[in-house]
């Protein structure tokens, strides 16, 4: 591992895995890397402990800490870690690690944070039960086991400004936000979300309003920063919204900075671990200040929304400011949005599954691993299913994602609607995926001289877990329209 932020806490955490690797020799033949209809890459876990999530954690001295160790295998297991720093608890039987800890440093989010964001999934509609009922989803369905995290609240949990209700009585007397009716209990919500193990995040923005005209933070940021803390949350999206009316539609670049880092160095101030997240589009390039102004990661462009045939697009635009991606300072092309999705009319309840082909959801999510990108599901929770844990869910494709390096990915163009993505990996290894963005197969071949790199490797499908062979000189694949083929290529 590289001498990178010594102070910080970090856990390595290391298991036995015992593995069935392929040996084909596949020679100069390209391989087949198409995929037809809802196929199932990703192999069931097996029985064996295996460890997953980042190697690398940070946190802030004498602050409550709380980890969850990812494992998947067959339960009961019984957790054990050497050289766990003092004022550190493990829970043996559940994995999850308490206490606070003298030895750390300044830097969060060291490796890209992960978990799940209600907003695409139930809009105006979310609720306390469906924050819980996420929380259990990501348990019960091995997201937690792989690396997610976060179960975060985003935009509509207060009160909203109406004909009836004034800014002032969005607040208490004291001064503090008010959850609306669907939120009665904060701080027993995010209890709830820290016994399991996870993490608890909220949303507000530097305006009156937020974007959907609920209560903001504006001239009560430190009080509302202190409520976040006080009622237990572990993350905090910050979005532009209403303060355009209050910087104007095209404000200087100090105006733009200012309110976020108002808000970044309140959080600092604190005596809890909130990981910061600016939304504000990439306006002002923001991925040049955003760490200065106190944040863990930013939005580069606008939302998906429900616009997502262009993916690849998005992903091309975010890996252009890859120089400023690092750990603790991440791009972040929005949400992953695959499953089932709702409505963002405030009276239909419905979810609808997504229109995006098998091949592109596999391409998504090897693109935002390949950035180094948030991994932020936000479908419905209560409908995932066998293929989208599949996507969400495979141990060696968010090892990517998380690798402690913190390189987004090289673009490199080919012909024909396709290009090649590669990140290098601390191990000295690379991942590479092979992309096609057109509408029908392609024949995509990575050359080593494209690498840097000369002799003979090892390539490995990161999809399938499998080997694929021995290759000399290059590596070629047939890939899925509007799909990818992704590898680790290595010594071994």
């Amino acid at each position: 591992m590289k001498n990178r932020d010594l102070n910080s806490v970090y856990l390595l955490l290391i298991v036995v895995i015992l593995m069935m690797m392929s040996s084909c020799q596949r020679g100069g033949k390209a391989y087949n890397g198409n995929i037809e209809g809802y196929e199932i890459l990703t192999p069931a876990p097996g029985p064996e402990p295996r460890i997953n999530g980042p190697l690398v954690y940070g946190c802030r001295p004498g602050n409550p800490f709380l980890y969850r160790i990812h494992c998947q295998g067959e339960r009961p297991v019984s957790f054990s870690v050497e050289g766990l720093p003092s004022g550190l608890n493990l829970d043996p039987s559940s994995g999850i690690i308490t206490g606070k800890t003298p030895v750390a440093g300044e830097k969060l989010a060291l490796a890209p944070p992960m978990g799940w964001n209600h907003w695409y999934a139930y809009y105006r509609r979310i609720t306390d039960p469906l924050i819980r009922e996420a929380a259990d989803v990501m348990i019960s369905s091995g997201m937690a086991d792989v690396g997610y995290q976060y179960i975060n609240i985003d935009d509509c949990w207060m009160l909203k400004k109406t004909d009836s209700l004034r800014m002032d009585q969005l607040r208490d007397m004291k001064g503090d936000p008010i959850p609306n009716q669907n939120f009665p209990d904060m701080k027993g919500l995010t209890d709830y979300i820290h016994e399991k193990g996870l993490k608890a995040g909220i949303y507000s923005s530097p305006g009156p309003l937020t974007c959907a005209g609920f209560l903001g933070s504006y001239q009560h940021e430190e009080q509302d920063a202190r409520q976040y803390a006080a009622w237990g949350f572990d993350f905090l999206k910050y979005d532009w919204c209403s303060y355009e009316n209050i910087a104007g539609e095209d404000p200087g670049l100090e105006a733009a900075i200012q309110p976020f880092r108002m808000m970044g160095d309140i959080l600092k101030s604190l005596d809890r671990d909130i990981v910061y997240n600016l939304c504000q589009y990439g306006m002002k390039n923001v991925w040049e200040w955003g760490a200065e102004a106190g944040g863990h990661c930013w939005r580069t462009a606008g939302d998906l929304g429900y616009n997502l045939d262009h993916v690849f697009n998005v992903a091309l635009s975010n890996a252009e400011h890859r120089s400023y991606s690092k750990p603790g300072e991440w791009n972040d092309p929005d949400y992953i949005q695959i499953g089932w999705f709702g409505n963002i009319q405030e009276r239909l309840q419905q979810v609808k599954k997504t229109s995006m082909a098998p091949a592109t959801q596999y391409a998504f999510m090897s693109l935002w691993s390949l950035m180094a990108s948030p991994l932020f599901y936000s479908g419905a929770m209560s409908k995932l299913d066998d293929f989208t844990l599949n996507i969400l869910c495979n141990p060696e494709v968010i090892e990517v994602n998380q690798d402690p390096l913190g390189e987004s990915g090289i673009v490199i163009h080919h012909p024909d609607s396709c290009f090649i993505m590669v990140k290098n990996l601390i191990d000295g290894s690379q991942s590479v995926g092979l992309f096609n963005r057109g509408t029908e197969p392609a024949e995509v071949t990575v050359l080593w001289e494209e690498l840097n790199i000369e002799g003979r490797k090892s390539v490995r499908d990161l999809w399938r877990q499998k080997k694929i062979g021995m290759f000399n000189h290059k590596f070629t694949a047939i890939v899925p329209a509007k799909g990818v083929v992704l590898v680790k290529i290595s010594e071994l």
